[in-house]
């Protein structure tokens, strides 16, 4: 059975629960980017709280194992689970206010927050298995990606700088668990400006799915992915070279296309500084 109509048959169960308005089916399966390590990965819109008692019913119903049962946080509750059949289920459960809470933060309020970005890629791109109505009523909402939020994209993400200028000391030191983790962290935030200047919503807090970026994205350096997957593979001191190359890239196009943005000036210069050796 595909993995499709396998959400399809457990939308139907979690949809005889009256509390439930909406179930939509989100990650890789809803966009086509499913493989054989995929999960189906459900979000389930309520009226009011669910007890546990409603989140294990569906499970029960199938012959499902538990996986992990989290408690509420955050304003989510998340289970995983694995059918009969050893597909694995991730659910994330929510008021429905609380989707629309999130997504007007993103979209009217332009926060950044990648945890409510999420929420909003995910109906952007997700498909309807329950709740025709509210579902729509998301969609609309998200159509639309702000300029606004793009510009906070850009601000939030192009500042590099603060840990960035020591690369050399770090890699002069073989400090490498400190200096690959900054190089890390650099590319998500080159990748967060990116999301920004394409005006896509963030769908991974830690940028699953990374192949698929040059796909998406229109605004980007050139053969990006290739690059991006040398710089955690090739020698050290060409991954350094690397990297400042698609800084200065991603910088250039930051600048063609919000060449007016006030911050811009200030970021490339405390970028152009290099924690210097001491000589003494």
């Amino acid at each position: 059975m595909k993995l499709k109509d396998m959400a399809s048959k457990m939308a139907a169960i979690y949809k005889e629960n009256k509390k439930v308005q909406a179930v939509l089916l989100a990650g890789s399966v809803s966009r086509g980017w499913e493989d054989e390590h995929s999960d189906i990965e459900l979000n389930i819109f309520w009226s009011e709280p669910p007890t546990d008692e409603d989140r294990m019913i569906p499970i029960d119903r199938i012959g499902g194992s538990i996986i992990e049962l989290h408690p509420f946080e955050e304003e989510e509750w998340a289970e995983s689970y694995l059918t009969p059949q050893n597909v694995k289920f991730e659910i994330s459960s929510f008021l429905t206010s609380t989707a629309k809470k999130w997504i007007k933060e993103v979209v009217e309020k332009f926060e950044v927050d990648y945890g409510k970005q999420c929420m909003a890629s995910s109906v952007f791109y997700g498909a309807s298995l329950y709740g025709d109505r509210v579902i729509n009523e998301l969609k609309k909402e998200v159509k639309v990606y702000p300029d606004q939020l793009a510009q906070n994209m850009i601000e939030e993400n192009l500042a590099l700088w603060s840990r960035w200028n020591n690369r050399y000391a770090l890699l002069d030191r073989n400090e490498w668990i400190m200096l690959y983790d900054l190089m890390v962290g650099v590319q998500k935030k080159l990748l967060g400006t990116l999301f920004g200047l394409n005006k896509l919503y963030i769908h991974h807090p830690s940028f699953k799915w990374m192949h698929k970026y040059s796909e998406i994205f229109t605004i980007k350096p050139e053969n990006l992915d290739e690059r991006l997957s040398r710089i955690l593979i090739q020698n050290v001191h060409e991954t350094l070279k690397e990297l400042e190359l698609l800084i200065q890239e991603v910088f250039n196009l930051v600048e063609k296309h919000y060449p007016d943005l006030p911050f811009l000036a200030a970021y490339k210069e405390k970028m152009s500084f290099v924690r210097p050796e001491n000589k003494g």
